[in-house]
């Protein structure tokens, strides 16, 4: 069959379409694995007989033949393997024209074949290798293929075949011949480099490289001198190619000898060719060879090598490669090329323009390798001097605006922070270390000072232009009048843009500024004051001194006209600035330093009326730095600043027009409101800096304008303007005694408290608190400059301002001048609540002044403090207050002289909680907590614990550790009253664990709910099963913390187990509709109760309490997993869970079923059978258990690695189980006994004493009203076949089984069927331990029951009740009367049914003929059903039909009429087999009867029923008129039938 289904195929080779010859090809390849032989064979036979077949089809024969050998060669004879070779032999060689494709296919058989039949294929291939005569070029080709395909076998040969084919070089004359023999040598020559390589592995390992030498020296000669000369370009690539491997076979000498004549040759190609890569292969193997044996002539050929490689072919390949759409290739081409620029410097000096303007293109690349790459190579061409070529400017600009760059969120390698840093340090390298870029640097590096997009780069760039001014004026001190005079301009622009820049920024800009500035010597009469000044404000580097600076700076030049350019030059820069808000802001106080020391008032008055008129009101920075540069210039020029205010105040600026065309110019309300506040900011700063003496005559009426004709007013419309001004002014009042001190001082009252509480730290309010200082004590020593103190102290001495006895004492922040503190302050206790978030302030300083604050008012309450007075704690101070704190807080409920060891001993503890180290602060505190915990009344108690936990919150580590140290020791020692208030306390740990709190907080917020859990077990439980479903991170933490204390998660354990057994675990809806199905829906505690456990052992210390109560938890957690199947969520909670969703919150999907699964597998894990979970995971249990339909499946396999894996385990959980059969839930009901009845079918059940109960308790639910209950029940009575096959447990109980399975088969209640499957599928494991008298009784009985199934609709019944049969026929044997008369009634059905469509009911049948051959009382068909019917084997149905009628005949003649009505009543089957067995049995029948037994049958009645079976469109079709003995034709036998 395989022969001709492969003769077939070649036959449809013909076709044209690729992938049909392509499929061809695949289903020889397929033959060929189930017989290579045969395979190869066909193809080679079908070759020799179609010798007229074209060449293409017989390449794909070919092909198809040399995949068959590669996949099967070890399984090849040498017989078959001979005859392969003869034909692929013949079939390369047939044609004398070169036809690659058909010739290269024959080769390529005779290669993969020789890879084992080596000495086959060359006595084959060697007779057509002639001494002499040119062989057919495919012959050199298997050669030298064969030669890299069997090296150890091919190289033996090797010097007799080089012998022969030497003599042949001299003969060959055309192109295609030559390029066939440089291919075979350089195979040869690549196959002795592997032998070689691998001689430890060969057979012979005597063969050197010397014995090859002579012949290859001179195949080497004759290809270099002669065919190397060739005009062929293809000849000329062979030749080369073929000289590389042989280059390290011939002699040294002759390769030492040819060296100088053969290098220039080969890179001579590299212009003639436009393929470089044979040319280059070959030119490496020679150069290796050549450095192998040491070659002296090499040295003198490295120049024109490097010349020609590097600048002729590797430059311009590297060129496109700069462009390539891949980083990686393009960072690659830089790296290259910055190696050859290291390596050979020489041989790249003549491209040094071609490499410039090659990477254009690369400074626009955004991708930060290819930036780092172009740096590094930036690097290499400065110290070749690259950098000095025309264009190389660009390439500057692109390593300065990489300094420039700021650091992003990429998370690409390398980083911008990584860029930026490697080409400062380059830029930097460049300056310091490159004696020859000097030049080219200086003076270029100046021109990017002053544009703004390179602020972030000023840095490295005054580094690097510090280092070369002084090298210029080391070098070249005669230019030192040049850098003074004609770069004189510039320089002021680059001061100025350098010092006005924040010194912090960018590493400390501002010093690399000061230090350019020294290095450039702008004026010669700076240079001293500068020696001195600059290295000092080095070391003082803040903002003000920038400004202190430059005046003291103008201030050292005698001619004060060259300020006057200055000063313009600024005022240019100024309006050309786009910088920071500090930059400008720094740009103006500069202006007003300068135009303090302009000696020209006109230019001053010039300026600031410019100033006033081009300012950006809008801006609030702009308003900043307007006003600070009126402010720095009236110290100098007064008058001229206020009369340039008062102008513009009386200008048009503020009139409205009355024209119609005004309404286009006009300004609006809030532009004319900034404006104002611009003013008026002025005049404060005016005020505020001009010396008092020349202010208090020309400041009488400005407050009132301020307030009046800015648009204040006293009922505080003041909030649309900037009050920073008015503060200022008010300050400048304070020491003029004048009337209107009291409204001032109300004014900023007012401010203060309509500033929103959340705003505490800003500047306007510092700026009111000094301005109330400055106007109730006008001393000197209430200066607070601003910045310095981002939030004066004298917020604390203004703070509360209600208090009519203001201000107070307070040691240590008030002057020593105020030392009268009031005896009382009424109601001022509560008010210092408002110290609590400055306690908690992030800054240091302020937490220190507020504890100081704190601590002078705990001393003079202490000194003024009754007994009788009742207060609530104090806010939570930082570690460094407490023991002072919570030493005295407690003292006054006892007398004065009462002694308490426990209070007094808090004093020693200080020492402690200064000490860094948290251990020792740990136990400080622990000692500390435990101690109020004994001494703090009851009523306080709660809220000194709600005080601490917001004390978790503080800025400082410490004091947040501290303060849960404290909580946790307060609550072990005093947590046992406060039961009522475990729901406020959960709830306040709760949003501690919300917050996403550092580790150890989060530990100690844990270690809180397990103290309470200690103490409170219910009421914690209670509590957080009212927690929302599904646990979020905070209650699945909090059931957590419970887990780790072994004897609180037992009695939490205790307490679920509890409420799971209590709690209904559903509730049913009725269907809307009529007859539709109810709808279960979870009920919320025990789902809760659930999920609590999942998390309580998901803790390891959990292990011993799940071990403690193991069984218990596993009944109950099987048993919820039974409620659980095919349950929804609460309306709610599916509400609950959708929004959960949608928030993106981390809180998993809930659902019961799944969380029941995963509670069960927890408890597993925590118990130590993990390898349960395992097992039951790998078998695909834990899904079957969420699905309705097969649940019960799941839990029979866990019930199955249970009795394997934990064994011994099993008797608490089983007497657990039994009662539950009886449950009122059906799905509890299922559960259980699926897991009993699994358990039947194991050993271990016997060695346990189990049997007995497990039988006695399934029994019992013969009755069930549930379907699924009852099959279960049955499965596992028939288990205890499996399970406890031995005497003990079969022939003890099997009465009771067989009494089972016999009341399943006869139960009434079972629609489809499924009990009686399960009961006749378990009797027939179960009758194969039993014997005869134990069945006698009920042998008939069942027989007859399952014999309605032989013909079911469904084949697990029939294969069911046919097993089932077979297995009866076993028993009645002995007694064939009682027994044979049913196997004989059967006996039809089960031959018929030797066609079933369904192989299991063919496997049946077969089986229960087997079993049924003894009782037909005929051995010869008791022999032909035991050798024809095993399964093993295949049937011949006619053959087999033929012969059982044939014996019946004889055996059993009364039979005929039986037999032909059973088969007339199949005429009627579903089943076309079987109508077609059936007629082929009626034919058989009448073909065997004798002509007396054919009197005997009704004719008329069998032609009835064979003329009225066939119903097909069209009979002669059907299988029945197709059996060879249809009956219709039989009837013509007897005598005076009719014509069918």
């Amino acid at each position: 069959n395989g022969q001709r289904l492969a003769t077939t195929l070649m036959d449809a080779t013909t076709d044209k379409d690729p992938e049909v010859q392509e499929q061809i090809r695949n289903s020889l390849c397929a033959l060929g694995d189930a017989d290579p032989e045969e395979i190869l064979e066909c193809c080679g036979e079908y070759l020799r007989q179609h010798d007229k077949l074209p060449f293409p089809f017989r390449a794909l024969i070919l092909r198809s033949m040399e995949s068959v050998i590669r996949n099967h060669l070890p399984e090849l004879g040498k017989a078959a393997a001979g005859a392969v070779v003869a034909l692929a032999a013949q079939e390369m060689t047939k044609s004398k024209e070169p036809i690659q494709e058909w010739q290269e296919a024959a080769s390529d058989v005779l290669v993969e074949i020789g890879k084992r039949f080596l000495n086959k294929v060359m006595e084959e291939v060697l007779g057509k290798f002639q001494p002499g005569i040119l062989p057919h070029p495919c012959v050199l080709r298997t050669f030298g293929n064969l030669a890299l395909a069997n090296v150890f076998g091919m190289v033996p040969f090797l010097n007799s075949i080089l012998g022969t084919l030497l003599p042949m070089l001299g003969m060959v004359r055309t192109d295609s011949m030559k390029c066939t023999f440089c291919y075979a040598l350089q195979r040869f020559s690549e196959s002795i480099q592997e032998y070689l390589a691998g001689r430890d592995q060969a057979p012979d390992p005597t063969i050197r490289r010397d014995a090859f030498a002579p012949e290859m020296g001179a195949a080497f000669e004759i290809l270099l001198q002669g065919w190397g000369q060739s005009r062929e370009g293809q000849v000329r690539l062979a030749v080369l190619e073929a000289l590389g491997p042989m280059s390290s076979l011939i002699p040294e000498e002759k390769l030492e000898e040819q060296i100088p004549k053969l290098l220039p040759g080969i890179l001579s190609l590299y212009k003639k060719h436009p393929e470089p890569f044979p040319i280059s292969k070959s030119l490496c193997q020679i150069l290796e060879s050549s450095v192998a044996i040491g070659s002296r002539s090499l040295e003198a050929q490295l120049e024109s090598l490097l010349a020609t490689l590097l600048t002729q072919r590797l430059l311009p390949f590297l060129a496109p490669k700069l462009e390539s759409g891949s980083e990686r290739t393009r960072a690659g081409a830089l790296l290259v090329l910055r190696h050859l620029l290291n390596s050979a410097p020489s041989q790249m000096e003549m491209k040094k323009s071609f490499i410039i303007s090659s990477l254009r293109l690369p400074l626009q690349d955004n991708n930060n390798k290819v930036k780092r790459a172009l740096v590094q190579l930036i690097s290499a061409l400065a110290h070749h001097g690259y950098l000095e070529q025309p264009g190389a400017e660009a390439l500057l600009e692109f390593l300065v605006r990489q300094c420039c760059l700021q650091d992003g969120e990429n998370s690409e390698d390398p980083t911008n922070e990584n860029v930026r840093s490697i080409s400062v340090s380059t830029l930097l390298l460049l300056s310091t270390t490159v004696p020859r870029m000097g030049p080219v640097l200086w003076p270029f590096l100046l021109e990017f000072l002053i544009p703004a997009q390179f602020s972030p780069a000023l840095t490295p760039l005054c580094r690097s232009l510090t280092f070369l001014a002084g090298k210029i004026r080391e070098e070249e001190p005669e230019n030192e009048a040049w850098s003074r005079s004609e770069q004189c301009g510039k320089s002021q622009k680059w001061s100025q843009k350098a010092v006005s820049s924040q010194p912090f920024l960018g590493s400390g800009r501002g010093a690399a500024a000061l230090r350019l500035l020294g290095a450039l010597r702008i004026h010669p009469h700076l240079e001293n004051r500068w020696e001195k000044e600059i290295p000092q404000l080095l070391e003082h580097l803040e903002a003000h001194s920038f400004s202190q600076f430059l005046r003291e700076s103008l201030e050292s030049i005698p001619d004060k006209s060259w300020i006057c350019p200055l000063v313009s030059e600024m005022f240019r820069q100024l309006r050309a600035s786009d910088g920071s808000r500090a930059e400008k802001n720094f740009l103006y106080r500069s202006m007003g330093t300068a135009l303090g020391s302009c000696p020209s008032k006109e230019l001053v008055r010039k300026q600031l009326q410019e100033l006033l008129e081009n300012a950006r009101y809008q801006d609030e920075a702009e308003r900043e730095g307007l006003a600070s540069c009126f402010g720095i210039c009236a110290r100098d020029h007064l008058e001229e600043t206020l009369e340039k205010l008062e102008e513009f105040v009386k200008s048009d600026v503020f009139k409205k027009s009355l024209g119609l065309f005004s309404i286009f110019k006009e300004r609006s309300e809030g532009e004319l409101e900034k404006l104002r506040s611009g003013l008026v900011l002025c005049y404060g700063r005016v005020a505020e800096a001009a010396p008092p003496e020349l202010l208090h005559s020309r400041l009488e009426s400005i407050p009132t304008w301020i307030l009046w004709n800015s648009g204040m007013t006293w009922d505080g419309s003041w909030k649309n303007l900037d009050p920073s001004g008015s503060f200022g002014i008010f300050q400048s009042q304070s020491q003029s005694h004048s009337q209107s001190h009291s409204r001032f001082f109300s004014f900023s009252q007012e401010f203060l408290r309509a500033e929103p509480p959340d705003a505490l730290r800003t500047r306007l309010r510092q700026q009111a608190l000094s301005t109330c200082s400055h106007l109730l004590y006008p001393w000197e020593f209430w200066e607070f400059p601003f910045p310095d103190f981002p939030i004066s102290p004298l917020e604390f001495q203004i703070l509360p301002l209600e208090f009519q006895d203001f201000p107070y004492r307070i040691p240590g922040y008030f002057p020593p001048e105020f030392q009268d503190f009031p005896a009382r302050i009424p109601g001022f206790f509560p008010h210092s609540q408002h110290l609590g978030s400055w306690i908690k302030s992030p800054r240091e300083q302020e937490r220190e002044r507020a504890l100081g604050i704190s601590k002078s008012l705990l001393e003079f309450f202490l000194e003024n403090l009754h007994v009788s007075v009742s207060f609530p704690p104090f806010p939570l101070l930082p570690t460094s207050g407490i023991p002072r704190f919570y030493s005295q807080i407690f003292i006054p409920s006892f007398s004065r002289d009462h002694q308490d060891e426990l209070l007094e001993g808090l004093e020693l503890l200080k020492e402690g909680l200064e000490n860094p180290d948290f251990s020792i602060l740990f136990h400080t505190c622990t000692r500390m907590g435990s101690v109020i915990g004994k001494r703090i009344p009851p009523e306080q108690l709660l809220q000194l614990l709600l005080e601490l936990f917001q004390a978790w919150d503080d800025p400082d580590g410490n004091c947040s550790r501290a303060a849960s140290v404290l909580c946790n020791s307060l609550l072990r020692e005093r947590g046992g009253i406060l039961q009522e208030k475990v729901p406020d306390l959960l709830a306040v740990i709760r949003s501690k664990l919300e917050l996403q709190e550092p580790e150890q907080l989060r530990r100690a917020a844990q270690q809180s709910v397990l103290i309470l859990g200690l103490q409170h077990p219910k009421a914690v439980l209670g509590t957080l099963l009212g927690s929302a479903l599904p646990f979020d991170s905070p209650s699945s933490a909090m059931w957590r913390a419970l887990g780790t204390e072994p004897a609180l998660s037992s009695q939490i354990l205790e307490l679920l187990l509890e409420r799971l057994s209590r709690e209904v675990p559903f509730t049913e809806s009725k269907p809307f509709l009529l007859g539709g199905a109810a709808t279960r829906v979870a009920t919320a505690p025990p789902l809760a109760a659930t999920c609590a456990l999942d998390e309580l052992m998901s803790v390891p210390e959990a292990a011993a309490a799940v071990l403690e109560r193991f069984p218990a938890l596993f009944q109950r957690l099987l048993l919820r997993l039974g409620c659980s199947v095919g349950v929804q969520l609460p309306k709610f909670l599916r509400n609950s869970c959708r929004e959960t969703r949608g928030q993106g919150a981390a809180a998993k999907a809930l659902r019961p079923c799944s969380c029941a699964v995963e509670t069960l597998q927890a408890m597993l894990v925590r118990a130590g059978n993990d390898d349960v979970v395992r097992d039951v995971g790998n078998s695909g249990g834990w899904e079957l258990m969420e699905i309705p339909e097969r649940h019960h499946d799941g839990i029979a396999l866990l019930a199955g690695a249970m009795a394997r894996l934990c064994g011994p385990r099993l008797p608490p959980i089983v007497r657990s189980l039994i009662p539950e059969l009886g449950s009122v839930f059906e799905c509890q009901r299922v559960t259980s006994t699926a897991f009993l009845a699994e358990l039947l079918n194991h050993k271990v059940v016997n060695d346990l004493l189990l049997l007995e109960p497990l039988l006695d308790a399934l029994t019992a639910l013969e009755k069930d009203s549930c379907l699924l209950v009852r099959v279960l029940a049955l499965r596992g009575l028939g288990n205890v076949a499996s399970g406890s096959p031995e005497q003990v447990g079969i022939r003890r109980h099997g009465a009771q089984l067989l009494a089972s399975m016999v009341h399943g088969m006869d139960d009434q209640d079972d629609p489809n069927n499924r009990l009686a499957l399960e009961a006749m599928s378990s009797l027939s494991k179960i009758l194969d331990h039993l014997e005869q008298r134990d069945v006698h009784s009920t042998l008939l009985r069942v027989a007859i029951r399952i014999r309605p199934f032989f013909d079911s609709e469904h084949p697990e019944l029939r294969h069911s009740s046919i097993v089932l049969f077979g297995n009866l026929s076993r028993f009645g044997r002995s007694d064939s009367e009682v027994f044979s008369e049913q196997v004989l009634n059967g006996l039809v059905t089960l031959l018929l049914h030797l066609q079933d469509p369904q192989p299991d009911v063919v496997k049946a049948c077969k089986f229960a003929l087997r079993m049924c051959g003894p009782s037909l009382g005929c051995e010869e068909l008791r022999e032909m059903f035991g050798n024809h019917l095993r399964e093993e084997r295949g049937l011949h149905y006619g053959e087999f039909l033929n012969d059982v009628c044939k014996f019946l005949m004889r055996a059993h003649p009364a039979l005929l009429s039986r037999l032909l009505s059973t088969n007339l009543f199949y005429f009627k089957s579903p089943w076309r087999e079987l109508r077609a067995a059936a007629a082929m049995f009626i034919g058989f029948l009448v073909l065997h009867m004798d002509e007396e037994q054919g009197q005997q049958v009704d004719l008329d009645e069998l032609i009835s029923g064979g003329g009225k079976f066939p119903k097909f469109p069209n009979p002669q079709n059907s299988q029945i008129y197709k059996s060879p003995k249809s009956p219709i034709p039989q009837i013509s036998k007897f005598p005076d039938s009719p014509n069918p």
